[in-house]
């Protein structure tokens, strides 16, 4: 783990085409580790999870290179390693999954649904605002209050979506742009031997609110 920490901590100090030639070998080898360590955890989740029994790691992995087409910063590298694993197409797929983010003081991982499709978040509200006992129970387990606490805000609405009344106790879940919520990987995980057991441990937390999203899912199709 430490020496793919170090190869992210070099390529930030040296973003560039040159660097990163110079030393394929080394972004070869710790590649290969990261892909280890997400495929060990894909097996580890599906024992949770059987959606992710049948998850192709390769669909998971996001690529290293940004794009930097309409980006004033053109740094050609992501400093982070990053893998979605869900069913229906990895980290292309609109269902709710387990996100895996590896950099140097930042790593975390992630639950649910980030930035769905206009119909699909519709449909994620409107289930919600139908079985806001359920989801309240999912959310305020302590098993899940363990690791997460509340869901990215990025894009929430002002005011409660039409279709919805404005008295709704839980407003503030159906102005959400993501049913998604992460947890920080500290160092005393990413130092461990063998980290993924704790990695999942915490995923399987957030099993239930995956669970409760996909269902929503099934039943849109």
């Amino acid at each position: 783990m430490q020496n793919i920490l170090d190869f992210l901590i070099a390529l930030s100090e040296n973003n560039n085409r040159e660097w990163f030639t110079q030393n394929r070998s080394w972004y070869d080898e710790v590649r290969t580790a990261y892909l280890n360590m997400s495929n060990s955890l894909i097996l580890k989740i599906s024992e949770f999870d059987p959606e992710i029994k049948h998850v192709d790691l390769k669909d998971c992995i996001f690529r290293i290179y940004r794009d930097i087409r309409f980006s004033p910063d053109k740094s050609p590298y992501k400093t982070h390693f990053g893998a979605y694993i869900a069913s229906g197409g990895g980290r292309k797929s609109q269902r709710g999954g387990y996100y895996f983010h590896l950099q140097p003081g930042g790593s975390f991982v992630s639950v649910g649904i980030w930035s769905p499709e206009s119909n699909v978040l519709k449909a994620l509200r409107k289930s919600v605002y139908e079985n806001i006992d359920e989801f309240n129970e999912i959310i305020s387990h302590h098993k899940f209050k363990r690791y997460f606490d509340g869901f990215f805000e990025d894009g929430k609405l002002k005011k409660v979506p039409a279709g919805f009344p404005n008295d709704f106790p839980h407003a503030d879940l159906l102005k959400l742009k993501h049913y998604a919520t992460s947890s920080p990987l500290h160092e005393s995980i990413l130092t461990d031997e063998n980290p993924v057991p704790r990695i999942a441990e915490i995923l399987e937390a957030g099993y239930p609110l995956n669970r409760f999203l996909n269902y929503t899912l099934d039943e849109l199709m």
